[in-house]
């Protein structure tokens, strides 16, 4: 089986490579710099030349905060550049795979949103990604749309990274307390992402449409720290963890506006073949590697 990969370089891109390492799949994986999926021409040329089964669309804007005044931009890779994908994918015939976000919700949940709960972004990051999976739906019936959140992994910048180099640097953290979700290992994404694939080349019968795709457990920024700090103190990767502040997110401002609560549920995964990501047993491996 041929399978397309674009963001090749981000996070998921490179935890699916690695995952592809032991298989008989052909990938063909572009970044940015090979392939703007924003460039109609572009993506109907390499398509057409590669003639895959099925197409993972890993690449996204996700400078959230930039967002805010790089609008045009954030359409043209979160929004565009999906449907360019979808069409091409509906000429072949073959599903397309694109992962979304939980920002594509409020954030003013008590409960585990559902993926046919309603949407409302707050910001221009979560309404890109959300016009992206309108315009995919809009055009390719055969496709899967992965919602995740706080997603981490041992490749470039991350929440995991970014609070192992910090408490290697001071003695005391300040980390927002009051905004909650499910983190996400990369690796296992990436993993349920082939599973899919699999399933396909199988020739198993796929229900199209929204799942979410997220941790198994939710919790803080702040909660996230502590396990984090817990785990790399425990491997000896900090000489001690710091003392860890609770702050809320008012105390800590953004240009954008983050969801204080995104906790997805995962329950409908199962209908596509595919777990959670269990996120705590994914931090050691990922901290060891920082």
């Amino acid at each position: 089986m041929r399978i397309l990969l674009t963001g090749k370089n981000g996070q998921l891109g490179r935890c699916f490579q690695d995952v592809l390492k032991n298989t008989n799949y052909e990938l063909f994986a572009y970044g940015s710099a090979e392939l703007n999926i924003a460039d109609a021409s572009l993506v109907a040329a390499v398509v057409q030349q590669v003639k895959p089964d099925i197409i993972v669309n890993a690449a996204a804007y996700t400078a959230v905060d930039k967002a805010e005044t790089d609008s045009d931009n954030a359409y043209l890779v979160n929004a565009t550049g999906p449907e360019l994908l979808a069409k091409q994918a509906a000429v072949l015939n073959i599903p397309l795979i694109h992962v979304s976000t939980d920002y594509v919700f409020d954030g003013d949940a008590v409960e585990p949103y559902l993926p046919s709960d309603p949407t409302n972004p707050q910001g221009v990051y979560g309404a890109s990604k959300l016009a992206g999976e309108l315009n995919i739906a809009a055009v390719c019936e055969k496709h899967i749309i992965l919602r995740t959140a706080w997603v981490f992994s041992e490749y470039g910048h991350n929440f995991v990274k970014t609070m192992v180099r910090l408490a290697k640097e001071r003695d005391e953290l300040s980390v927002v307390a009051d905004q909650y979700g499910c983190p996400t290992y990369a690796g296992d994404l990436a993993k349920a992402i082939l599973r899919i694939c699999e399933q396909h080349e199988q020739g198993k019968a796929l229900t199209w449409g929204v799942y979410h795709y997220c941790g198994d457990t939710p919790t803080s920024w702040h909660g996230f720290a502590r396990a984090i700090f817990a785990k790399a103190e425990l491997s000896g990767v900090i000489a001690k963890r710091p003392q860890l502040k609770a702050i809320s997110s008012d105390q800590f401002p953004t240009p954008a506006k983050r969801p204080g609560y995104s906790v997805m549920s995962t329950k409908s995964l199962g209908i596509i073949g595919v777990v959670a990501s269990d996120w705590n047993a994914k931090l050691k491996f990922v901290i060891e590697q920082s």
